[in-house]
């Protein structure tokens, strides 16, 4: 499961298919870039090699009195020189290009999987969030991958050629210092899965830290974070949790350090023993010049080239690891249960029912709901009411399918909501939610989001801006349509935008209206607070204008301002996860149970009965 703590690391098959994918992706995004960026690591590999020959010839000829051939070999020297530069270059650019393009199709596929899920669940699970934040750093920069393995490969090809030197020197020594980088290489692959396995562990304190900050540097928080001096509390938090890290962290450097400390010195105790020995048989006359020369480049540039493969090749373990996360994300499925053969939903004409529904959140949650049964009547308005954690935000979610009933179903016109695949469903839904989103969008397309076929129809835009109450409003702004909605980001002089504006909470919620106005023509309207934050006299309007929108279609409005309900067709009272009480408005308050209690409690706070202090007797 995509949210689960992974217990141990990703097996060698599993991390098989990631580079498999990871290279997939890469080769996807930048196939002759790839190809080009493979034949600099080629140049790059024989570069080394054949500079050692060629310094190995020239001492030779030196040496024997053969001056004929030096202007040759110091041409070869040159134009190895010269294409070595050239190909480091060039793979700078390369490797730079490949790494964009790869990021480029890396988020495009992970953010495709994430706005695919519908449902709910995973976004409100902690363990998800911690791997869809190392997803996101992987997705940054999956080129790594690839250049990480050409780092290898270079690496692996020097080796190679510097070997088959060494052995015409010294079979022996040669068996040597190969051997000496296998302890390396598992240490290495050692400590880079204890790294990643810390960078798992402190997942949550950094995103911790990362919310600290976010409350102490976006303008939704100011207001309080200012009036409530919240400054000092706040960045007591962020440190703590980032000296956690930091604890972490330093902790795993330290131990890398030593250990590599270590290692470096064994191979400095192993080249220094070659380079006693090579000098010894040189001065016996065992070896030539050009020998010990060979013989000395060799031993470097094996030792070079090897930590050069094992640091690539943990590096690339690292990333691997990391990459784990992004395709569990990307190969996730989409979390709600797709149907094998799905039905199609049929234009609204009996109604909407819950039978016998259990819900909760998970098994560690208590129930929500337990055994409601509801029964939503096409073209009929149907509002509910209750306490704080009644359930009536549950049962909302429950309509949009952004959860499955734990037991029960929910019914529209007898088909199984979950045999209809989710984005059928909502195409015939529409809702404003109390907590609607602002976008830092243009006015325009704030409103057009509620229906993306209308974003190219100024027309229908007004037109629902108008139902909504906010046209003038909008009209008024500096650019009118095209003004932005923020103060955040800076407006796009070519698309002629003007500063941004920020607009008040209850601009903000007739704005959330728009977007319902243009969803009107639905099968299921869900109004959730729809008029939170506007004043007595904006809240009538847009009721009546609701109410127009309702007319003969069916809707469920939830709503603590009982007298924004009174006028449903029939209101449903929820308590304790079951329907308590249903009827209409005149007939609760005829039976005088709860509903009439909490109407009558919310209407005397309206009145004054009480006589004024001071007037006359």
């Amino acid at each position: 499961m995509t949210g689960s703590r992974p217990a141990t690391a990703p097996s060698s098959r599993v991390l098989a298919g990631c580079a498999a994918r990871a290279a997939g992706t890469v080769w996807r995004a930048a196939p002759a870039h790839v190809l080009a960026y493979l034949a600099t690591t080629l140049v790059g590999a024989a570069g080394p090699v054949a500079l050692a020959w060629l310094a190995k010839a020239v001492l030779d000829g030196v040496a024997s009195g053969r001056a004929g051939v030096l202007p040759g070999l110091a041409l070869g020297i040159a134009a190895v020189t010269t294409a070595g530069a050239a190909a480091a270059h060039a793979g700078q650019y390369l490797r730079a290009e490949v790494d964009r393009r790869a990021a480029l199709r890396a988020k495009d596929e992970l953010f495709a999987a994430v706005s695919g899920f519908p449902g709910l669940a995973r976004f409100e699970s902690p363990a998800f969030l911690d791997r869809l934040r190392l997803a996101q750093q992987s997705a940054s920069n999956p080129g790594r991958l690839v250049d990480t393995a050409l780092s290898a490969a270079r690496g692996a090809l020097t080796v190679a050629g510097f070997i088959g030197a060494l052995v015409v020197i010294n079979v022996g020594f040669t068996v040597l210092v190969v051997v000496s980088a296998v302890p390396a290489l598992l240490i290495e692959l050692r400590m880079s899965r204890q790294r990643v396995a810390m960078l798992w562990r402190i997942g949550p304190a950094e995103r911790r830290e990362m919310f600290y900050a976010q409350l102490m540097s976006t303008v939704d928080a100011a207001k309080e974070t200012r009036l409530f001096d919240l400054g000092a509390f706040l960045r007591l938090r962020m440190l703590t949790e980032l000296r956690s890290a930091n604890a972490a962290r330093r902790r795993t450097d330290r131990r890398e350090f030593l250990v590599r400390a270590s290692l470096a010195g064994t191979s400095a105790v192993v080249a220094g023993a070659g380079l006693v020995w090579a000098i010894l048989a040189a001065g016996r006359g065992q070896l030539g010049v050009g020998d010990v020369s060979m013989f000395v480049a060799a031993v470097a540039g094996v030792q070079s080239a090897l930590n050069v493969v094992v640091s690539a090749g943990v590096m690339a373990y690292e990333q691997l690891l990391t990459f784990h996360h992004h395709v569990a994300i990307v190969t996730a499925g989409p979390g709600l249960p797709v149907p094998e053969r799905p039905r199609s939903l049929p234009p609204l004409r009996r109604g909407i029912e819950l039978r016998d529904v259990w819900f909760r959140y998970s098994e560690d949650h208590p129930w929500v709901l337990r055994g409601l049964d509801l029964f939503i009547p096409h073209g009929d308005s149907v509002a509910l009411v209750g306490r704080n954690g009644a359930g009536k935000s549950t049962l909302v979610k429950l309509l949009c399918r952004f959860y499955d009933p734990t037991r029960g179903v929910v019914l529209w016109d007898g088909v199984d909501l979950r045999d209809v695949p989710p984005e059928t469903l909502r195409a015939r839904i529409g809702a404003v939610f109390q907590d609607f989103v602002a976008y830092e969008l243009t006015a325009a397309d704030n409103i057009a989001v509620g229906d993306l076929s209308a974003a190219g129809d100024r027309a229908r835009i007004e037109r629902a801006a108008r139902e909504a109450g906010v046209h003038d409003t909008v009209e008024a702004l500096p650019a009118g349509y095209r003004t932005l909605l923020s103060r955040g980001f800076r407006p796009d002089q070519e698309d002629g935008t003007a500063e941004g504006v920020a607009l008040s909470g209850g601009q903000w919620q007739r704005v959330a209206l728009a977007r319902a106005f243009l969803r009107h023509d639905r099968d299921l309207m869900i109004l959730d607070e729809p008029s939170a934050g506007l004043d007595p006299e904006a809240e009538y309007e847009v009721h009546r204008q609701l109410a127009r929108l309702r007319g003969g279609r069916t809707s469920v409005l939830v709503s603590h301002r009982l007298g924004a309900v009174r006028d449903a067709g029939r209101i449903v009272v929820l308590a304790d996860g079951v329907v308590t009480e249903e009827g209409t408005h005149a007939a609760l308050l005829a039976g005088g149970g709860a509903y009439a209690r909490l109407f009558t409690r919310q209407a005397a706070g309206y009145r004054d009965d009480a006589q004024p202090t001071g007037a006359a007797r």
